[in-house]
């Protein structure tokens, strides 16, 4: 079954939990996170947001390796469960996660890189005065689809090179929103399969590192109301040759399941 709740909804809700106005196209934002935000902040706003981007981590691979997952899950964090959008690939998907429009608006409908010139959640958060980075690899969609906006943009050629410089960031404690992009799971699943050992391997890193971002988080953020998450853009399944692969419009590659925690500041 393809999940109900659209990626769209995503970009208004992260607007709504740091308090700035939501592009000006962006779909209605997600009631479930608004909820979750406005109990665990007791009404008030978020001022730090961690976004950690991990790629093509499927609905069905969160279920069937959840064990992997219980380090970092806590009892409050909430589970959105999403269908991303079409064609379910890398910077389509990230286009909608943080435009809040559709691929047909976002003007990304296939597997290229151009610059977003509509606005984004990174566009909201400049004109309302929030300290904005986004860290990434290469020439990864991150990397380039959200370029040319008065922002930090730290690029590297490793991802542990662009996970150092995650951790640099939050104990600076200098920016509001930072996005990190991890492809690691991606790259792998594409060569070996998506339940590879070698993918596996590499989907333990990236729930390594997520969990020492938030320790970090909760050790030099202790003053913020903090919005952590661990959000894919999309999901995968296997093709013949044991490889892997996504951009259909199947349920494994449309159903995704972000992961949300509240952290209250105290002063």
């Amino acid at each position: 079954m393809i999940n109900k709740t659209s990626l769209d909804s995503l970009c208004g809700g992260l607007a709504y939990a740091i308090g700035v106005l939501p592009p000006s196209l962006a779909a209605e934002a997600n009631q479930d996170l608004i909820k979750y935000l406005d109990a665990s902040f007791k009404n008030e706003k978020a001022d730090r947001i961690f976004m950690y981007n991990p790629d093509a981590i499927a609905q069905w691979i969160f279920e069937k390796y959840y064990n992997m997952f219980t380090p970092i899950i806590k009892p409050t964090d909430l589970k959105l469960p999403f269908c991303t959008v079409m064609p379910s690939v890398t910077p389509v998907c990230f286009g909608t996660m943080y435009t809040g429009v559709k691929p047909e608006i976002h003007g990304i409908k296939g597997y290229v890189k151009p610059v977003i010139t509509i606005e984004t959640i990174f566009d909201s958060l400049i004109k309302g005065g929030k300290k904005v980075a986004i860290i990434s690899t290469g020439k990864d969609s991150m990397s380039l689809i959200f370029l040319n906006r008065k922002m930090d943009y730290f690029i590297f050629d490793t991802i542990d090179e662009a996970n150092r410089k995650a951790k640099e960031l939050i104990i600076q404690d200098e920016y509001d929103f930072i996005a990190l992009y991890n492809g690691n799971y991606d790259s792998t699943m594409h060569k070996f399969g998506p339940e590879s050992e070698e993918a596996l391997l590499a989907l333990e890193h990236n729930i390594n590192a997520y969990n020492e971002f938030a320790a970090l988080i909760e050790k030099h953020w202790k003053s913020h109301n903090t919005l952590l998450g661990f959000a894919m853009d999309h999901g995968c399944h296997e093709i013949d040759g044991g490889c892997g692969s996504h951009g259909l419009d199947m349920e494994e590659d449309l159903n995704i399941v972000h992961l949300y925690r509240a952290i209250k500041g105290s002063l």
